[in-house]
């Protein structure tokens, strides 16, 4: 049995989390780390990781890059491995998860989506294929009450296909005024609105010719199930930086 411990057990997904866990036989939630300390499920909840009074075999965070260094902190004095799911990352979160994954395992993706992943891969190959020739845009939906733009996701999605090209292509995100003709860029454009879980739209325009890859994400239990496989993946890893790719 593993015991799982999640950071923003009181939001969205760790809602998502606490369902499917019910109905895993591997899974036994050891509680949960949320600024609202509310007993949703009849578990245990504390305000943060200094007042964390059980044992976890792994950590699933889905919450805010606010609860990361306290987290990483705690994970890495106890060497938990730790799943972050969480998006929004500025460069001094990831200088505390690269140094956290030199004492204990560390699983960093923005989307947890076998599909997405698949997405990712396949945009690489496209690039590569077409080439200079064609105009590379990213459009990303997602709902109005996502905090960050863009998504984790569309910029993975903007690595990947800026890998074909040497990391030669810079990122613009969005356009507006009289920028002038296109150049030597990767577009990503952000849409927020009502309940739209997740859409990522990769097009290369070419001369008469348009080739569009997409994915569409319809519930968010998706990314949950996908936390929860890497969870377990996870368990028993050695210290060091993991991601989708590892898994898959």
């Amino acid at each position: 049995m593993i015991d799982l411990l999640i950071t923003g057990i009181n939001g969205k997904m760790g809602g998502n989390l606490v369902a499917l866990s019910a109905e895993d036989k591997e899974i036994r939630i050891a509680g949960g780390v949320d600024a609202d300390v509310s007993d949703k499920y009849g578990l245990p909840v504390w305000k943060n990781f200094r007042s964390v009074d059980a044992h976890a075999d792994v950590i699933i965070d889905f919450s805010s890059p606010s609860a990361l260094e306290g987290e990483l902190e705690w994970a890495a004095e106890r060497k938990v491995p730790a799943v972050l799911a969480a998006t929004g990352y500025d460069e001094r979160h990831l200088e505390l998860i690269a140094d956290a994954a030199k004492k204990t395992a560390v699983f960093r993706t923005a989307n947890f989506s076998l599909g997405i992943n698949l997405l990712i891969k396949l945009v690489r190959q496209a690039a590569e294929t077409l080439g200079e020739k064609f105009d590379v845009e990213i459009i990303e939906k997602h709902h109005n009450l996502k905090a960050d733009a863009p998504s984790g996701t569309a910029l993975m999605l903007a690595e990947s296909v800026n890998g074909a090209f040497g990391d030669g292509k810079r990122i613009m995100n969005g356009r507006a005024g009289a920028v002038g003709k296109r150049g030597n860029e990767i577009g990503i454009h952000a849409v927020r609105g009502g309940t739209i879980v997740g859409e990522h739209e990769v097009m290369f325009a070419g001369e008469d010719e348009i080739i569009t890859l997409a994915h569409s994400a319809r519930s968010k239990k998706v990314f949950a199930a996908g936390a929860l496989k890497a969870a377990k993946w996870l368990c028993g890893k050695p210290a060091g930086l993991y991601s989708m790719d590892d898994l898959l």
